[in-house]
């Protein structure tokens, strides 16, 4: 959540508050500090609130398309499109043997990239908040490659879930050992 606050009025009310202490601290007699009239002014005034940012996946999605003819040529620019979003939880190399869940998930999209419905074909139950956690990075990495030439899409991929948190997606998987 962010902070009402904006950067510059942070570092302003810090900067105050620690010339404030400095004053208080060099003072020969502790006196009361006079209370503030009741009419004053704050002296910082709250902004109304920005509007939100919109999520990483919006600004790097906007405008892109995909040429897909097929869910399956898709599922590869949607995967790609994940990979993308996600680089820094994308499991390097090949997967060791045992994972921590495995989950196959139905993922329908608008033409214009927005997701419309999730489907679990196979949920990893015995994780579930492996599946609040997919479910979540799906929706928020929308909107995805529209796909122009079918206008409407719905493809599956697998998820391959590390115990580290770490995923990769069957379409681009690197294997298991």
């Amino acid at each position: 959540m962010r902070n009402w606050l904006s950067c510059g009025t942070t570092l302003t009310a810090g900067a105050l508050a620690a010339i404030g202490s400095l004053v208080v601290g060099c003072a020969s007699s502790p006196k009361p500090a006079p209370a503030p009239p009741p009419t004053a002014a704050p002296l910082v005034a709250p902004r109304a609130p920005s509007p939100a940012p919109q999520p990483a996946a919006a600004t790097q999605a906007a405008g892109k398309t995909s040429a897909a003819q097929s869910a399956r040529e898709y599922r590869r620019d949607a995967a790609g499109h994940l990979y993308g979003l996600h680089a820094q939880r994308i499991y390097q190399g090949k997967m060791p043997p045992l994972l921590y869940a495995v989950g196959v998930l139905q993922v329908e999209v608008d033409g214009r990239g927005n997701v419309l419905s999730t489907h679990w074909m196979r949920a990893p139950s015995q994780a579930p908040e492996v599946m609040l956690e997919i479910e979540r990075m799906v929706l928020q990495a929308a909107p995805y490659p529209a796909p122009v030439k079918l206008g409407r899409v719905t493809y599956t991929d697998t998820w391959l879930w590390h115990k580290s948190g770490q995923f990769q997606l069957d379409t681009l998987t690197e294997g298991q050992l």
